[in-house]
């Protein structure tokens, strides 16, 4: 077992860096926090490197690689900027993982190249206002009529719905279904497709730069080639889904504990007083010593569900641990940081308190940080 990144990946790490801390300027990170707007031309730049589409096949327009090195590249775009890292990272939201697994040859070909190339945004839509983390209910539903189907309903807090091209529903599509998560299914919508809205949500806490929407489906009608993979096994397939995604969460949690360690670090070792830097008092020292233990315990958690999932081994207990642990991590880093800024870490100016808006949300989205511990708990009690 080596504990150590190979040269593609390091060449990798390094790309990214060297993008990020280029293009992600502070200045431009105060600007889209403020404005609440996605970097539309800061998406397409990485999309053309290839920044993007780390773990979409070559065949579809992608870099061919796996998790592993898409958690790299999201690590390091996190570390400069939280805001502009989550939304650039996102883009292409889950349409290209969920279609590799089960689209058909159609799909694939129609969707996943606009995505990898950064031509077109996706969004996918799981959360209802009524049920939240709990996706085993479903109030949006599907009809079946002829070679179409009819979708009505709601999705709130929907990553990138106000900006997206496409869209992946999860729709309860047998209303008799017992229990019901046996009746949901996935399908595919476009926008400008009659009876689906979006509208953008305003007023987040942190990534403001990802824009988030609410979905409204009336009577959309899409057809029946827009049915993902078989009927009724959407709730198991966004499972799936979820072991992936939430490593990527992991890593973005990662990166900003590590972009505000390092902040802090700097602000240590050059903030002075009694006459020395404060990095030379203990009560400063070690709370980072501490910051830099869970950083590094935390991205080799990260780490390890991610080479789990690469080599076919998908671990739904290590990718809750890493996403629970990391985002936890997220939030004591990025709030230790703060306090060794002291007055000026509450100052837009210092950024560092930018990095706390926005390590927050990685304790809640893609399931909160109970629903992980759930899946903790369901594993340990089958211990003997």
């Amino acid at each position: 077992m080596e504990f150590k990144l190979n040269g593609e990946q390091q060449e990798i790490k390094r790309a990214v860096r060297e993008f990020a801390e280029k293009e992600l300027t502070p200045e431009l990170a105060l600007e889209f926090d403020q404005k609440e707007e996605f970097p539309l031309s800061l998406y397409k730049k990485a999309a053309q490197l290839g920044f993007t589409s780390m773990r979409i096949p070559t065949e579809y327009g992608g870099q061919g690689y796996g998790v592993l090195e898409d958690c790299i590249a999201v690590e390091e775009m996190c570390r400069v900027d939280p805001g502009l890292g989550v939304a650039v990272s996102l883009g292409n939201l889950m349409i290209p993982d969920v279609l590799l697994k089960h689209g058909n040859e159609e799909q694939k070909k129609k969707y996943i190249p606009p995505l990898a190339k950064g031509e077109k945004i996706s969004a996918a839509a799981f959360t209802e206002a009524e049920h939240g983390s709990d996706i085993t209910r479903m109030d949006s539903t599907a009809a079946k009529t002829g070679n179409e189907w009819i979708i009505n309903g709601a999705k709130e807090f929907t990553t990138n719905g106000s900006i997206a091209d496409y869209f992946i529903l999860l729709c309860q599509s047998d209303p008799n279904a017992q229990p019901s998560h046996r009746g949901q299914s996935l399908f595919l919508a476009e926008k400008g497709m009659q009876g689906l809205e979006a509208t953008k949500l305003h007023g987040k806490m942190g990534i403001k730069p990802c824009v988030t929407g609410s979905l409204s489906m009336n009577d959309l009608k899409v057809p029946d080639a827009n049915l993902v993979g078989e009927l009724n096994k959407g709730f198991y397939y966004t499972l799936e889904l979820f072991d992936g995604t939430r490593i990527t969460v992991a890593a973005q949690a990662v990166g900003m504990a590590q972009g505000a360690f390092e902040k802090a670090l700097a602000y240590a070792k050059t903030r002075k007083q009694f006459g020395q830097p404060i990095f030379n008092f203990q009560g400063v020292s070690f709370k980072l010593a501490e910051m830099a233990i869970k950083i590094e315990s935390a991205r080799l958690m990260m780490y390890k569900a991610a080479w789990l999932y690469d080599k076919e081994k998908p671990n739904p207990v290590a990718t809750s641990m890493a996403k629970a642990y990391s985002s936890r991590v997220a939030m004591e880093v990025t709030d230790d940081a703060i306090q060794i800024f002291g007055g000026y870490g509450y100052l837009a100016d210092y950024h560092v308190e930018r990095f706390h808006r926005c390590a927050k949300i990685t304790e809640i989205y893609e399931g909160t940080s109970e629903i992980q511990k759930l899946t903790i708990v369901n594993y340990l009690q089958k211990q003997t």
